[in-house]
Order: C-alpha cells, then sequence, then structure tokens
C-alpha cells in the first residue's frame, strides 16, 4: 500500500474500533439496566489480568511518555474467583481515563487486601494519577451516563461519557 492508503485504512481501522467500543458500551448499559447483566464467578489469575491491563495501556502511556504501572500488593492472593472479564473493562475504563487526563508524571493501578476471611479475600483497587484533579461539581458529574466532567474535554479528549457509568453500575454490582 501507498502512504497515503495506509494512512486511509489506519483512520478507518481506528473509527471502527471505537464505533464497537460504542456499541460495546451500550449493550453493555442496556443489560445492566434491563437487569439482564449476568456476572460470572470464576477462578483466575488477578496478576495475569493486571499484567493484561498494562499491556493493553502501555502504548497509550508510551505515547504522552508516562509511567504505567499495575501491581498487587505481597498479601493479596494470585487465584481468585470473580469476573475477570468484567473487572479488567472496570481497571481499563479507569486507567485509560486517568491516562487520558493526565499530562505528566505517572498512572497506577494498586491492589491491596482489606480482609480475608472465611476463605474469601475482599480486595481494594486504586487508580491514582497525577493528573489535574477535579472539582467537587466535576466529581458529582463524573459517573453519570453520557456526562463528563468538563463537557469542553469531549472535544478535546473525545469519549461518550459512558464507560465510567458502566463501570460504577458493575462495581456496585461486584458489591464494591
Amino acid at each position: 500500500l501507498s502512504t497515503e492508503q495506509r494512512g486511509y485504512l489506519d483512520t478507518v481501522k481506528r473509527c471502527s474500533e471505537s464505533m464497537l467500543a460504542l456499541l460495546n458500551d451500550i449493550l453493555d448499559l442496556s443489560k445492566i439496566e434491563a437487569g439482564r447483566l449476568e456476572l460470572e464467578s470464576i477462578d483466575f489469575s488477578l496478576r495475569a489480568m493486571l499484567e493484561d491491563v498494562l499491556d493493553s495501556l502501555a502504548a497509550k502511556a508510551s505515547e504522552k511518555r508516562l509511567e504505567w504501572n499495575a501491581f498487587a500488593r505481597f498479601d493479596v492472593p494470585d487465584m481468585v474467583v470473580g469476573d475477570p472479564t468484567r473487572l479488567r473493562q472496570i481497571l481499563m475504563n479507569l486507567s485509560g481515563n486517568a491516562l487520558k487526563f493526565t499530562e505528566q508524571g505517572e498512572v497506577a493501578i494498586e491492589v491491596s487486601l482489606v480482609e480475608r476471611a472465611r476463605g474469601e479475600a475482599r480486595l481494594r483497587f486504586d487508580v491514582r494519577d497525577t493528573g489535574p484533579g477535579l472539582t467537587p461539581e466535576e466529581r458529582q458529574r463524573l459517573f453519570r451516563k453520557f456526562a463528563q466532567a468538563d463537557t469542553s474535554t469531549t472535544r478535546k479528549f473525545g469519549g461518550t461519557g459512558l464507560g465510567l457509568a458502566i463501570s460504577k453500575q458493575l462495581v456496585e454490582q461486584m458489591d464494591g
């Protein structure tokens, strides 16, 4: 392909990936609101899933020259039971936003153990960044459907305002 043709194909690919992400978000939101989203309960490696999130967003972090890390503290069990696909979706949404709005410094996911009893572990997932932060008013709007903290960010950064609303509902469904 010529350079021009390759450019056209890259544009088509990016647009189709954006459209697919939007459709998936709308389908997820519809399932959640209809009470038809079933969470899986399967064994999975937490550290492998974190590594997958880390790898998936590494190019984005590298592009912006940001430090990017995801890790579980030493006392967090590696093999856990839950829905790795939905947990990954939540972490991708939160981390993706953190990377999108952080211009310099770092973004990190840290998993810590809150409590362990009767063969169960309750975990805490923190996504930290060195971005500009949010005002209390922006925080109020942040997890609403089709809303963004700052409406001017839609033009600059893109996005539908669905990712965090979906993440919030998934976390609540997971008793988080």
